[in-house]
């Protein structure tokens, strides 16, 4: 009988305790009635991975130099590259907290390649920053007016706009390997793990070029004066700035797989590892699925949004006029 009394006692207790938690109460005896469902569509797994559940927000800005266009993310911090004042920032990812601004000549482009940070200049030069303190450690000359870059594995790829080339540099030490004609005004640069493409502002394409060898595969049409490219795994997107649009091709074999009106005259571009993210001046910056192109959401700017780069966990976007990026 003391038995049957405890036990009697010990269940009051639990139940008592339970009610005390939110949401919990419901979880002893017989369920009461569920709420309505919301009606919102899953979470996408990837994007709870990353903390990336809920709609991006802009409210989050910090500065850096005057005039910024490229931004690159090195595994830990944010770069930007100045073309206003010649420098790169060093921001920590996780907070924005400023960790230096280098004095390099820095002008549009930015890209990591493990261990250093490269720049374009405007004197027909890249500069070499060591990533970890920002010390220079060597300019290299390449074609005329470099403007983006690309890092694939082992060389960095500019894309030099004043003469329609690409320049390959070996990493380790800035020698030139090759030197590629594809065209008219290359700005935009991309590597899809094999090749290199490069956007060709001055007509409506983007060559194709094996990595290997500086061999041209092909040349595909886009849209009006494409700027940006970036690579979702198998398709290359680009940002075609004087028509507002977006264009996919096949990675494999260039077949165009949609062109998305955006609006605004695009510029720079980055994949999530579910959603393409285009920078769109005037209408701020847009989401599209990368699985067909339909837009996800418009994000408000305040100013001229240029250069896109993913950390990992969020989507950082330089914007030119307010000397500041923006962190999403």
């Amino acid at each position: 009988m003391k038995t049957n009394v405890a036990v009697s006692l010990s269940l009051l207790v639990v139940v008592a305790i339970a009610s005390l938690i939110p949401g919990r109460a419901q979880s002893v005896g017989t369920p009461g009635p569920q709420p309505p469902g919301s009606g919102a569509p899953p979470a996408n797994p990837l994007k709870v991975a990353l903390l990336k559940w809920y709609q991006a927000n802009t409210t989050t800005s910090f500065k850096v130099g005057k005039e910024p266009y490229g931004v690159a993310f090195d595994g830990q911090n944010i770069w930007t590259a100045n073309s206003g004042d010649g420098t790169l920032t060093k921001l920590r990812a996780s907070d924005g907290e400023r960790l230096g601004e280098f004095v390099c000549g820095a002008g549009y482009g930015v890209a990591f390649d493990g261990a250093n940070i490269w720049a374009t200049r405007i004197d027909n030069r890249v500069v070499k920053v060591r990533a970890s303190d920002g010390k220079v450690l060597g300019t290299y000359g390449v074609g005329n007016s470099p403007f983006w870059l690309a890092f694939d594995g082992a060389n960095i790829w500019t894309a030099n706009s004043g003469d329609g080339t690409l320049t390959k540099l070996r990493a380790s030490d800035g020698k030139i390997l090759a030197t590629v004609n594809i065209g008219n005004g290359a700005l935009g640069v991309a590597f899809d793990g094999a090749n290199v493409w490069a956007a060709n502002y001055g007509v409506k394409t983007i060559t194709k070029v094996r990595a290997s060898d500086g061999k041209v595969l092909g040349t595909f049409g886009v849209g009006a004066n494409p700027v940006g490219v970036a690579f979702d795994g198998a398709n290359i997107w680009v940002a075609n700035r004087y028509d507002g649009t977006v264009t996919k091709l096949r990675a494999s074999d260039g077949a165009n797989l949609g062109t998305f009106n955006i609006g605004g005259e695009v510029y720079g571009i980055a994949f999530d590892g579910t959603s393409i993210w285009v920078a769109a001046p005037g209408g701020g910056v847009v989401e599209l699925r990368a699985s067909d192109g339909s837009i996800l959401g418009t994000f408000p700017l305040s100013g001229e949004p240029v250069g896109v780069a993913f950390d990992g966990a969020n989507i950082w976007v330089t914007v030119l006029d307010t000397d500041s990026v923006s962190k999403m």
